[in-house]
C-alpha cells in the first residue's frame, strides 16, 4: 500500500465511494481527509451506502473502520449478506447500549452509554480510531451523542473534539444520522459536505428514493436531486442528465428511412441531433413507422435502442416480421438493443440514465419512446415531467442523437384528438398520422406538420402497411379534409396515382378491391 497520510496524496484527490452513479455526481467520489454528513430517515439506504464507502476503501488496499452506536456488528453483518458482501477486511468498532453484555472478539469493545458519562465514552471512541489509523471511517449513526449530552453547548464541544482527531490522522470520514430538523446546525456547520437521503411511496409502484448534495465545501458537484435504487449489490445511482457539457455542433447528417415516398414527404429524412413527434390515434402506424427508422439505422450499422411501454417484445417482433422487418438478427448481434420497461417501478430519472447509458455504453445513433404515452401513464404523479422530457431531449440532441417519440391520441374518428400532454413545441419534427373513412373503406393518411430543419412537404399522403412493408402513395389531391377522418371529394377527379378510390369504383367492385391492396393492414 501507498504511504498513507494528506502529504503524499495530490491536492483535491478523491475518495470513490463504491456506488455506482454517485461518484459521478460527486465528480470522482468525496475530496480526501475531510467529514462528510449522509442524512435520511430509517430505510432510506444510508447503512449501505456506508458500507459500499469502507468495502471500496478495501479494495483500493487502505485501512477502514466501522464504529456503529446503533447496529451490533451481527446485524451489520446481516446487512453485508444481503448484498453479497463480506466484512471480513471491516473491522467494527461496537458503542452498545443495553443492561446484558454480550462478549465478543478480542478486537470488539462493548460499552453501556447508560452507565457510563459522554466523556468516557467519546475517549473510547478515539483510542479505538486512533489505534487503528483507518484512511476512511464511518460513524453510525453520530446522533447518539446528542442524545448523551445535556446542553448543545457541550455537543458541540464533543463534535469539536471528534473533529479535530479525524483531521489529525488524516481520515475520510462519513457520520451518517437521521433527517435534518430545525434547530439543530451544530453537526451541518461542522461537515465539510452533506449528502440527504429521501424516501417515499407513490399511489402505486415501487418505493422512490432520491438523493441531493446539500453542501459541498469546496466541491464541484452536480446538484438538484437524482434517483437511486437499493439493490441486491447496494445503491446504484441515477445522476442527472448533464446537458452543459455536451457536444452542440455535431454533424446534421439526414438520415432516410428507406421509403422513397415518405422520405420525399419529411424532404429527404430526419436530420441526426433531431427528435420527431409521430402522433396519431391508435392503429394508425405510429410504432411502424419509428421501427421502420430503427430498422434503417440497423442496417447501415448505426446502433439503436428501444424502449417499449406498451407491448411485449414478442409482440413487437413479429408485428415488425409482417411487415419485413426482421429486427432478430441485429438484436442478437448487439446492433439493436430492446428494453421493456415496466410501468409503476421505475422513476424518470432511472428512465433517463438508461437513455444515457444507451448512448455512451452501446454507442446509440437512434433512440426510440414507445410509447410516450405509456411513459406519461407510468408516472402519473411524478412532478415536472415536462422539463424532465425536455432535459432529456437536450442531452439527445447535443449527442447528435435521432430520437423518435411515439405519442397516442384518444377519442373517436373525427372528433377533437385528445392529447395526454402537448410536448409537440419540445421536438423539432412532427408527423401526424390519420384514419379516414371512404366508400366503407378505413385507410390511413400521414403528413408533416413540423420541421424545424430544412424543408417539407405540405401534401397529405396515403399509409399503406402490407405484408410487403410499409408504402406511401401520392398526395391525396382528390379528397378535402382527409385529416378530420371524413374527408369528401374535391373539385376534380380523383388521381389513380393517389392510392384513394376512383370516384366512379362502386363500392364493392374489382376495381374499388383492387385499390385497396392485397395484404392491408
Amino acid at each position: 500500500m501507498a504511504e498513507r497520510g494528506s502529504a503524499s496524496r495530490a491536492r483535491g484527490e478523491r475518495a470513490a465511494t463504491g456506488v455506482q452513479g454517485l461518484d459521478a455526481v460527486l465528480n470522482g467520489g468525496f475530496p480526501r481527509d475531510w467529514i462528510y454528513l449522509v442524512q435520511g430517515a430509517p430505510g432510506t439506504g444510508k447503512t449501505t451506502l456506508g458500507l459500499q464507502f469502507l468495502l471500496e476503501g478495501v479494495r483500493e488496499g487502505e485501512k477502514v473502520l466501522y464504529v456503529t452506536l446503533s447496529h451490533t456488528e451481527r446485524e451489520l453483518r446481516e446487512i453485508a449478506r444481503s448484498h453479497g458482501w463480506s466484512l471480513d477486511d471491516v473491522p467494527v468498532f461496537e458503542v452498545s447500549a443495553g443492561e446484558a453484555a454480550t462478549r465478543l472478539p478480542a478486537d470488539q469493545t462493548v460499552f453501556h452509554t447508560d452507565q457510563v458519562e459522554l466523556g468516557e465514552t467519546i475517549d473510547s471512541i478515539l483510542e479505538a480510531v486512533r489505534g487503528a489509523q483507518p484512511e476512511r471511517l464511518v460513524f453510525d449513526p453520530v446522533e447518539q451523542i446528542r442524545l448523551l449530552t445535556a446542553t448543545a453547548l457541550r455537543y458541540r464541544r464533543q463534535l469539536l473534539v471528534l473533529k479535530q482527531a479525524l483531521t489529525d490522522i488524516p481520515c475520510t470520514s462519513l457520520f451518517l444520522t437521521g433527517p435534518s430538523t430545525e434547530g439543530e446546525t451544530e453537526l451541518e456547520s461542522m461537515v465539510h459536505g452533506i449528502v440527504a437521503l429521501q424516501r417515499w411511496s407513490p399511489s402505486y409502484g415501487s418505493v422512490r428514493r432520491q438523493l441531493e448534495v446539500v453542501k459541498g465545501r469546496g466541491m464541484v458537484y452536480r446538484g438538484g436531486y437524482h434517483s437511486f435504487r437499493i439493490r441486491t449489490g447496494g445503491l446504484e445511482v441515477h445522476p442527472r442528465l448533464d446537458t452543459t457539457s455536451g457536444v452542440d455542433d455535431v454533424g446534421r447528417a439526414t438520415l432516410a428511412c428507406g421509403v422513397e415516398q415518405l422520405d420525399a414527404l419529411v424532404g429527404g429524412g430526419l436530420e441526426e441531433g433531431t427528435a420527431c413527434l409521430i402522433l396519431g390515434p391508435t392503429g394508425t402506424g405510429k410504432t411502424t413507422i419509428a421501427t421502420l427508422y430503427a430498422y434503417a439505422a440497423a442496417e447501415r450499422g448505426d446502433a439503436t435502442a428501444i424502449f417499449l411501454f406498451d407491448e411485449r417484445p414478442e409482440t413487437f417482433f413479429k408485428r415488425a416480421e409482417g411487415l419485413g422487418m426482421d429486427l432478430r438478427p441485429f438484436i442478437e448481434s448487439g446492433l439493436v438493443r430492446l428494453q421493456q420497461v415496466s410501468t409503476g417501478e421505475i422513476s424518470p430519472g432511472e428512465f433517463a440514465d438508461r437513455v444515457r447509458r444507451a448512448v455512451e455504453v452501446d454507442g446509440a445513433k437512434v433512440v426510440v419512446i414507445d410509447s410516450l404515452t405509456g411513459y406519461l401513464n407510468a408516472m402519473p404523479h411524478e412532478l415536472l415531467l415536462v422539463t424532465q422530457m425536455h432535459e432529456l431531449l437536450t442531452y439527445l440532441s447535443q449527442r447528435g442523437v435521432l430520437t423518435l417519440l411515439v405519442m397516442a391520441q384518444g377519442g373517436p374518428m373525427g372528433s377533437e384528438e385528445i392529447i395526454p400532454l402537448d410536448i409537440s413545441y419540445l421536438v423539432d419534427n412532427v408527423l401526424l398520422l390519420r384514419h379516414f373513412e371512404t366508400q366503407g373503406t378505413l385507410r390511413r393518411a400521414i403528413s408533416v406538420i413540423k420541421k424545424r430543419l430544412g424543408s417539407h412537404e405540405s401534401t397529405i399522403r396515403e399509409l399503406r402497411l402490407t405484408s410487403s412493408g410499409v408504402h406511401v402513395g401520392e398526395p391525396l389531391t382528390a379528397f378535402r379534409n382527409v385529416l378530420s377522418g371524413n374527408p369528401s371529394l374535391g373539385a376534380g377527379r380523383p388521381s389513380r396515382r393517389s392510392g384513394a378510390p376512383r370516384s366512379d369504383a362502386a363500392p364493392g367492385s374489382g376495381q374499388a378491391e383492387r385499390d385497396r391492396g392485397d395484404g392491408e393492414r
